[in-house]
């Protein structure tokens, strides 16, 4: 096991190797609860899902972290226009997003901290960052002192002067340097607040995840991963207040994921062309969407767009029937009454497949590569099922494959077994078998069609009638 990892730090592939042999500390920016998510917020959700499935597949104790920002300028001001509260409008879309991560077959994480569950510690932070010089109080708010911190840049490869036009905070006058990022927020009439050694106030969007990290994974990460748009000011700003309190390096390893554009534009509010993730699940499905988002590098855009989703579909629609068709053939081969041998030529060549799909995937996370060893398994598959008598462990060692790299990817629905018909559509099977045997072909083609209305596509197999859902 050589897993390599792109690191946007260093931009080169690194060898793979976490603080502690056996265990991950990985933690994902997660969202700002004041929206249902949009397809670009459910590319992290989905690769980084992936990330540490295959981690926890190869043997790695992952502790995996997604944390929430439940208070901040948009949850303010849309809490306002809605009448409720700031914590009202967080339990919403928390309860939103954790539905929304669940319908796109991504596990729950580890553990998912709140800011507002986290204030304590943000204030000891931005307290320790004071005493060391590090920041500073003015009128209220709490800033970080930039000055103070040499290698500030380092993650997005700027320097001061390119970064002071994108830290996310109006240049004041209060500040000691443009550059200055604040830590601390005073209460404005009305707003939410907790108290603070500066007076009534919450936390600036930075410190809340440095805080999160320290509090639930300590000093270093191994892994810390968000979208493309977080390495500055986010991350930028994360390294900066953390590496000045604990003189180590916030993560060993940096991972982002590229842009989602929407039929080859990028998405914006000012084009009008989001799409929105609990919408889309109306209508496409969710192995299509994961299919979608892990069939381009993720370091690289993704083309949103009817064509890419008709790709998908047609990608698991592919990868679903050679996995239903191997376990049909299972059932049709009578347990123990065959005694062909193992073909030894398949067996070479699948396992050819199986390295070249791990050697991808541990090529930093090559989805698309990956995915394409998995097609490699289904066309030795398919050519394998022509034959007229196969061999039982061949079906096992095949449908074992493809379970396993499924529980990588997550591209294939549960399989229906054919005790999961309701009554009326065993009877028209049945109808339609005996309607065969009778030679009356157009009754047997009425029931089909039929069959079809109901989303039952029915195949006939040398072994025998199998059916799958469209």
């Amino acid at each position: 096991m050589n897993v390599k990892i792109y690191d946007s730090m260093t931009r080169e592939l690194q060898p793979f190797v976490p603080l502690e042999a056996g265990k991950v500390n990985m933690y994902v920016c997660g969202p700002t609860v004041y929206d249902y998510i949009h397809i670009g917020n459910a590319r992290p959700v989905i690769f980084f899902d992936v990330v540490r499935r295959y981690l926890e597949a190869v043997g790695f104790e992952v502790n995996y972290i997604v944390n929430f920002t439940d208070v901040d300028d948009k949850m303010i001001r849309k809490a306002a226009d809605m009448g409720i509260t700031v914590t009202e409008l967080g339990e919403k879309y928390i309860a939103a997003f954790k539905e929304d991560r669940e319908a796109l077959g991504a596990h729950s994480p580890t553990v998912s901290p709140r800011v507002t569950e986290t204030i304590d510690e943000i204030v000891a932070f931005i307290s320790e960052l004071v005493d060391k010089g590090k920041a500073y109080e003015s009128a209220g708010d709490v800033y970080f002192r930039t000055s103070t911190f040499s290698d500030y840049g380092k993650l997005s490869h700027k320097n001061l002067d390119e970064l002071q036009y994108g830290i996310r905070i109006d240049v004041d006058e209060r500040k000691e340097n443009p550059q200055d990022f604040v830590l601390w927020k005073a209460a404005k009439p009305g707003e939410i607040f907790w108290p603070s050694p500066w007076g009534n106030g919450r936390p600036g969007w930075h410190i809340e995840c440095s805080a999160m990290v320290r509090k639930f994974a300590g000093d270093t990460l191994d892994i810390h991963g968000g979208g493309h748009d977080l390495q500055f000011p986010h991350h930028e700003c994360e390294i900066a207040q953390s590496e000045s309190l604990t003189d180590r390096p916030l993560s060993r390893y940096w991972m982002h994921n590229g842009f989602v554009n929407i039929n080859n534009e990028k998405m914006s509010k000012s084009l009008g062309n989001g799409v929105n993730v609990r919408q889309l699940l109306k209508s496409t499905s969710k192995f299509v969407i994961r299919y979608l988002m892990l069939s381009t590098h993720y370091r690289s855009p993704l083309n949103f767009s009817d064509e890419t989703i008709r790709q998908a579909s047609g990608g698991i629609e592919r990868l679903t029937n050679c996995r239903d068709n191997v376990k049909h053939r299972l059932s049709t081969v009578a347990k123990g009454s065959l005694s062909l041998p193992a073909d030894e030529g398949l067996r070479t060549r699948l396992g050819e497949l199986r390295a070249e799909f791990h050697s991808r995937m541990q090529d930093d996370f090559s989805t698309p590569d990956a995915i394409t060893a998995w097609f490699g398994i289904v066309s030795e598959a398919n050519t394998y099922l022509q034959r007229e008598a196969v061999s039982e462990s061949d079906l096992l060692f095949l449908s074992e494959l493809m379970e396993e790299m499924n529980g990588i990817l997550g591209l294939l629905p549960e399989a229906e077994e054919a005790e999961l018909l309701d009554e009326a559509i065993d009877a028209l099977i049945a109808e339609r078998t005996a309607a065969r045997a009778q030679r009356n072909f157009a009754r047997a083609d009425e029931i089909r069609d039929l069959l079809a209305q109901r989303g039952i596509v029915l195949e006939d197999t040398a072994q025998g009638i199998r059916w799958r859902r469209k």
